[in-house]
């Protein structure tokens, strides 16, 4: 038996990427797993991937710009499965013009949108996770935090929300059950399409190659993750023998910044 089985899992933002990759290393454990994103394409494939590894997917499409939204997504995953025993909150990253998202060029709609994306988007899924979770007397919610949720020099919008996810999940850790535990896991670089050199180059007229290279520098290991990384670390926050782990930031990075 797998770490997870029995257990039913929501994984945000799950069409590729770290989401993709942390819903098939839960689904490798014996996880039922709700996979999102706001449109269907990407997920049927990872649907695809789930039913080759024997496991069970349910597809369920959301926006996670619209707070109704995310918790409709949420409570079907439920209805769904009768139960919810951990989620993951990885939807975000960046949404709009880089070049208009600098301290004095900032437009005023995108900042709000890209808080919205990476913070208040986590807000609501586990908001409407939560009762579910209290009724089970078991729950692991997990949020995807970031290298910049921890040090500066990130975009203001981006780093402001993932400063944000570490502060709201401190408080809700003293505020749920002992039987349901709160944790950020923050990648650094990580080989997705977040990290696309070629488009920061050109809103920063920057060559891709040295912005590239400069990232590679800023870990002990002086590599980009590959997403599947994430994945051992998700298994052990989400599983029951992690019961004495809450209210933590786990850095999974190549050892960014230390």
């Amino acid at each position: 038996m797998g770490k997870l089985s029995g257990r039913v899992a929501l994984v945000t933002g799950s069409g590729r990427g770290i989401g993709r990759a942390i819903a098939l290393a839960y689904a490798k454990e014996g996880a039922k797993v709700a996979i999102t994103s706001r449109t269907r394409n990407e997920l049927d494939g990872v649907a695809a991937e789930i039913a080759a590894l024997g496991g069970e997917s349910f597809v369920v499409t959301a926006d996670l710009l619209n707070g109704p939204e995310i918790k409709a997504m949420v409570e079907t995953v439920i209805a769904h499965f009768g139960q919810l025993d951990i989620l993951y909150n990885n939807g975000g990253g960046l949404t709009g013009d880089l070049g208009k998202m600098l301290a004095l060029t900032h437009d005023d709609e995108l900042f709000d949108r890209n808080v919205f994306l990476n913070l208040n988007s986590a807000y609501y899924a586990t908001r409407a996770a939560l009762p579910q979770m209290v009724k089970q007397n078991y729950g692991r919610v997990i949020f995807q935090g970031s290298g910049y949720a921890k040090v500066g020099g990130g975009l203001m919008s981006y780093s402001a929300a993932k400063h944000g996810l570490i502060g709201m999940m401190r408080a809700m850790a003293y505020q749920v059950p002992t039987t349901i535990t709160v944790n950020t896991i923050c990648p650094g670089w990580t080989n997705t399409p977040l990290a696309d050199w070629e488009y920061f180059g050109k809103c920063f007229g920057a060559d891709a190659a040295t912005l590239k290279a400069q990232a590679e520098s800023e870990n002990v290991q002086k590599r980009i993750l590959e997403p599947e990384e994430l994945g051992p670390m998700a298994v052990l926050v989400a599983s029951e023998e992690a019961k004495g782990i809450t209210g933590q930031v786990i850095s999974v990075d190549g050892g960014y910044r230390v």
